[in-house]
């Protein structure tokens, strides 16, 4: 059984970090998202895998290199654009071959891993196996209906008006019967080959398709707020270790770990929180559900719930939270303008002020 990882896109909805990174490299609990799905992978006993990138392919290949770090055997799948997740099938034909594969979304999240998911589907094999869960808007997801028996009977990709509340999870499991169908599958509306068209044709000419609905915790991080919530749930599960530096006159509370070349003066840390090697905490308060990179520096701040990227500076403001900053961004008070704020803000930026 093989394994392909989708990390192309453009991360829209994570811009303007995503302008300059790759989103599956955005890090959860200081390690990119991406890494934790390769983890899961390794752990349900697959080897094989196809990453399918994009235009941030240098990043992606940078960062996870030959696989072995994961205990894996990597091979890259170039995708001109981002023309759909059926497309990702279609293109990924050679490196398939005959086998059966699951595929994964390098942007999610789904704790406890698939081992259990992937032995299931190796014992029954059917057609395809998907994951659902139930969510608040189906609308902005792929939905699927099932029957009274919960047999699989229709799909749709966020449809206007959902005929269920039952959303597919990014992570799909496949004989190769599904090369018949991303073959036999028009582009949509939105000029894609949809992974939903693919499964619903499966359906149609009679085939096994099977979905199992977790209620365990998932999430598609493709915006800022699911990206804090994962990095919250990660940071509760990680347990406390100091190898930096910190001073008598620091307080740490609870699950903090630091990172060896930290240093930690005057400051009061309340966990859950991880700090990157050689960051710099001086005279500031870190609050519960924060990660902060390598090599930052925060000093005379106030910051809680929030994803700090490498190399940022937070310097002499008064409270931060529900933050994502990005790499070698400066954050400072405004100097000599009373009552005003001075901003250089990339595209797509989202501000909010208190005034």
């Amino acid at each position: 059984m093989k394994a392909l990882v989708l990390s192309g896109g453009a991360g829209t909805r994570l811009r303007p970090i995503t302008h300059t990174y790759a989103k599956q490299l955005v890090p959860v609990a200081n390690k990119p998202v991406l890494f934790y799905g390769l983890e899961a992978i390794a752990e349900a006993g697959i080897s094989e895998v196809g990453i399918v990138v994009g235009d941030t392919a240098p990043e992606i290949q940078r960062a996870v290199g030959d696989g072995s770090a994961f205990g894996l055997d990597i091979t890259y799948i170039q995708q001109s654009a981002p023309l759909g997740l059926a497309h990702a099938v279609l293109i990924a034909r050679e490196f398939l071959g005959d086998e059966d594969f699951v595929m994964y979304l390098g942007d999610n999240f789904i704790v406890g891993g698939i081992a259990d998911l992937v032995d299931e589907f190796r014992g029954t094999r059917p057609d395809a196996q998907i994951l659902l869960t139930k969510v608040a808007d189906p609308s902005a997801f792929g939905v699927a209906e099932l029957d009274i028996s919960g047999k699989v009977v229709a799909l749709e990709e966020k449809p206007a008006a959902p005929r269920s509340d039952l959303a597919v999870v990014g992570v799909f499991l496949f004989t190769p019967a599904v090369h018949d169908a991303v073959q036999g599958i028009e582009p949509s509306a939105r000029g894609e080959l949809e992974i939903t068209d693919a499964l619903q044709w499966l359906i149609d000419h009679g085939r096994d398709v099977r979905s199992t609905t977790i209620s365990g915790y998932w999430k598609d991080t493709g915006n800022v707020i699911d990206m804090l919530e994962v990095n919250r749930a990660v940071l509760e599960g990680v347990e406390g270790r100091i190898e930096g530096s910190v001073d008598a006159a620091s307080e740490i509370i609870g699950q903090v770990t630091i990172e060896a070349g930290a240093e930690i003066r005057g400051s009061r840390i309340v966990g859950p929180v991880v700090i990157g090697a050689n960051t710099q905490i001086i005279g500031s308060y870190v609050g519960p559900s924060t990660s902060i990179a390598p090599d930052c520096r925060i000093e005379s701040s106030e910051i809680e719930f929030s994803i700090v990227l490498a190399g940022a500076t937070v310097q002499g403001v008064r409270r931060i939270e529900s933050s994502l900053i990005g790499r070698d961004v400066e954050v400072t008070p405004a100097t000599g303008v009373p009552a005003a704020h001075r901003l250089v803000l990339g595209d797509h930026s989202k501000v909010r002020i208190s005034s």
